[in-house]
């Protein structure tokens, strides 16, 4: 008899093995959907992949792949302590407000500038992320509906003010605010990546750090696993889930405060070109693990340089989103594969299968043995 046995621990190596099988039967199955429906999809890849490797192409992926990554850590941030952090979006257009707001309204020097608006913009996420932080931590509402909610919120708040008190007056048709008067500077050796690109490693890197080597990284991982636990050990779940809500607004609302002062250098409702849909995949692809996190956010962002490619060919950018609705389904039935195993058993012989408990009792140790023995164990088979 065949059954499927939940595992007791879920390696961690086969768990990521599993996930990347999953992407990679995800984009054989949109070739094969592209092929049916006319579309040559040995053709319309090799040109994604000529477009990611040129020069130009890779620039495009780094500049957005930025935003991507970072809202990735922060979704990522939030998976350590079991919280989904669905307002990513709406934490980078709030931060990304608030560093226009500084950028627009104080004059300064620019490295000062850029350096408060940068601030502002950590600030502003986290700022919109408490109200939620503080209802998960002491009211127990649930952090999915509320911080998905928030987006809304956000993106008519940005609205208005790009429409409206902060609007570039001077050019009737545009739907934006007054050009940024500071600029991040561009990355050495290229053309067009501002500096900002390098934010998404150095944050990867105190990340995995703060969870290898500190206290508050043990504490967040222990609550996360097991919250009674954690609270008989004395740790306060309650402030550490607020903490580290208040972290994964601070990190997506820098990549707003990067994204302003690096590429658009206006402030927009259309800023966000679904980064934090893209974020939350890459978070739930990377399952934890940082460097796989910056890999797959990386082919995210070559993904969206090729797409823009492809619409030339005629493939609507609605397929590019259909992939990755192909995609985090093949991520979910994949995390769920790393936790069972196929087990093969064998049917019990009948003295086993109907002997009474007084039967085996009375048997003594060597009439044990012998139905013990008349017996096969299970076998089980990965």
């Amino acid at each position: 008899m065949i059954r499927l046995q939940r595992r007791l621990r879920v390696d961690r190596r086969r768990s990521i093995t599993l996930r990347l099988a999953g992407v990679v039967i995800s984009l054989l199955v949109a070739g094969v959907v592209l092929q049916i429906s006319g579309s040559p999809a040995l053709m319309l890849g090799r040109r994604a992949v000529e477009t990611m490797t040129t020069p130009y192409g890779m620039e495009q992926g780094l500049v957005l792949a930025t935003p991507i990554l970072l809202t990735a850590l922060a979704v990522a941030l939030g998976f350590r302590m079991r919280l989904w952090n669905i307002g990513v979006d709406g934490q980078l257009y709030i931060g990304a407000l608030a560093a226009t707001g500084i950028g627009l309204n104080v004059n300064g020097p620019t490295w000062l500038m850029l350096t408060l608006m940068m601030v502002a913009g950590a600030a502003g996420g986290a700022f919109w992320i408490l109200g939620p932080a503080l209802a998960r931590a002491y009211g127990r509402v649930n952090e999915i509906i509320t911080t998905l909610l928030m987006n809304f919120v956000a993106l008519q708040v940005v609205n208005w003010l790009s429409l409206g008190p902060w609007r570039d007056s001077t050019i009737p048709d545009l739907s934006a605010t007054r050009r940024i008067p500071y600029e991040l500077p561009i990355l050495p050796g290229t053309n067009t990546v501002p500096i900002g690109v390098i934010a998404p490693f150095l944050i990867a890197a105190v990340v995995f750090f703060i969870f290898r080597f500190t206290t508050w990284g043990y504490e967040v991982d222990i609550s996360g696993g097991n919250a009674r636990a954690a609270e008989y050990a004395g740790i306060d779940v309650r402030r550490r889930i607020v903490s580290v809500m208040c972290i994964s607004g601070a990190i997506a609302g820098a990549s707003g405060a990067i994204l302003v002062a690096g590429t658009t250098h206006r402030l927009s409702s259309t800023i966000s070109n679904q980064y934090g849909f893209s974020g939350f995949i890459v978070a739930a692809l990377a399952a934890g693990a940082i460097v796989v996190l910056i890999l797959v956010g990386l082919l995210v962002a070559g993904l969206l340089v090729a797409a823009i490619t492809l619409q030339t060919l005629g493939l609507s950018v609605d397929a590019v989103l259909a992939l990755y609705g192909l995609i985090l389904i093949g991520n979910v039935v994949a995390e769920v594969a790393a936790r069972y195993r196929v087990v093969r058993t064998t049917k019990p012989p009948p003295e086993l299968q109907f002997a009474p408990a007084e039967a085996l009792a009375g048997a003594g140790p060597q009439g044990l043995s012998a139905l013990t023995a008349a017996g096969s164990p299970p076998e089980s088979t990965d």
